[in-house]
């Protein structure tokens, strides 16, 4: 059995090594004597010295030449694999193009060009999604009140919901937008930091006075879907919000799949990214005077006056008592509920009747009035429940 030398396997690499150290000696003894000669007064330099500011400048390979657009053009989205694995994760049909799915990431504060960002999409989209959305908590939960029917919209697309969707997609920012960036990354304009985000006062209301009281019921009028101001001004081409530009893009991609795929796909889309998720209604709800609230109800429906009883207590003489009241109408249970004094319990077990009136619904799988739209309904329509209205104190 033969034995190897370590001195011939490692010889090369070591004589490669002792090269670069005896490199490195000559230069560092070739600039010491030049700055000795240009220290002395010489008129001349060693030309054999390399200066470092002389030096070609590093040239990355991987980086895209400079370009006049602000955005990606539009044959950068067939190469891009970001957004191809987005298309794919997302399950979205083939008709869709992934040139169209690559301008509902450019926002309008990156690229102000309407051709080539996705403001009509998103116009469109959120329209869409709106419309899924009312018609859904209107048809499921009938006696919503319209304050709570405006913040579970809010919850279910407003900007940060929809930034966490679109965000668990794995859609991801641009540091800042170009033509160098890739076609699968959310592109838009970002506020400076410590920008103050001021509310502007004017919006497209008719009631300009500040005497004019803005009442819910106005707001169905002259205000958006979530009961909020429409601004007058809209600056779409200004640095905006980080989940605003997530809004619009998610708005963006449901216009887009109602263009290339139609109504159908846009709505099974919705249901299943937006309306899926769980949303607890009974903590939207806030009352102002449950108790008389419940009698004015009761009035309404012509119900006997609730009264209220206790069902148990413990500990009435100690630290913390506990009592739980029950709210009855007749021999009808409306609700109950526990506090540590008995008016606590009291407005508890009202505000547990009010809710149980509130949240009545038909049942999770209620029709709705686009499951009649295309030629392939062939369900018979049923009418949605409508109640009275909500109890308004005066």
């Amino acid at each position: 059995m033969k034995t190897l030398r370590t001195a011939k396997c490692h010889g090369r690499r070591l004589t490669v090594r002792f090269q670069l150290c005896q490199l490195e000696t000559v230069q560092k003894r070739s600039i010491a004597t030049t700055y000795k000669k240009y220290s002395a007064g010489a008129t001349s330099m060693n030309t054999d010295v390399i200066v470092e500011d002389t030096l070609p400048p590093f040239i990355s390979t991987n980086r895209h030449p400079s370009s006049k657009y602000p955005s990606p053009l539009p044959e950068r989205a067939l190469h891009s694999p970001k957004l191809a694995a987005l298309h794919a994760r997302l399950g979205l049909p083939k008709r869709l193009p992934l040139q169209t799915l690559a301008s509902t990431l450019v926002d309008p504060s990156a690229d102000p060009n309407p051709s080539f960002n996705n403001a009509a999409l998103a116009r469109m989209g959120r329209s869409i999604t709106s419309y899924h959305v009312g018609e859904y908590l209107v048809c499921t939960y009938p006696r919503l009140p319209i304050s709570v029917l405006f913040a579970a919209c809010y919850a279910y697309n407003g900007p940060q919901t929809l930034q966490l969707i679109a965000q668990e997609w794995g859609v991801e920012t641009a540091a800042a937008p170009g033509s160098e960036v890739d076609p699968g990354l959310l592109q838009f304009s970002k506020l400076p930091p410590g920008t103050n985000i001021e509310d502007d006062s004017s919006s497209t209301r008719p009631d300009v006075f500040k005497y004019f009281r803005r009442g819910m019921t106005s707001r169905l009028v002259y205000d958006d879907e979530f009961g909020d101001k429409i601004p007058l001004d809209n600056k779409q081409t200004a640095p905006t919000q980080t989940d605003k530009a997530y809004a619009s893009f998610v708005n963006a991609l449901v216009g887009a799949l109602y263009i290339h795929a139609g109504q159908t796909a846009a709505k099974n889309f919705v249901e299943r990214q937006i309306l899926s998720r769980y949303l607890d209604l009974s903590t939207l709800f806030q009352f102002q005077n449950p108790i008389r609230e419940l009698a004015r109800l009761c009035n309404r429906e012509g119900f006997e006056l609730p009264i209220a009883r206790i069902i148990s207590e413990t500990g009435r003489w100690s630290r913390a008592p506990v009592y739980v009241v029950g709210i009855y109408s007749g021999k009808d249970q409306l609700g109950s509920g526990s506090g540590p004094s008995l008016p606590e319990a009291r407005i508890r077990g009202c505000v547990a009747a009010l809710k149980s009136w509130y949240l009545y619904s038909p049942g999770k799988d209620v029709p709705v009035p686009s499951d009649m739209e295309g030629q392939d309904s062939v369900k018979d329509w049923e009418p949605a429940y409508i109640d009275p209205g909500e109890i308004v104190l005066s």
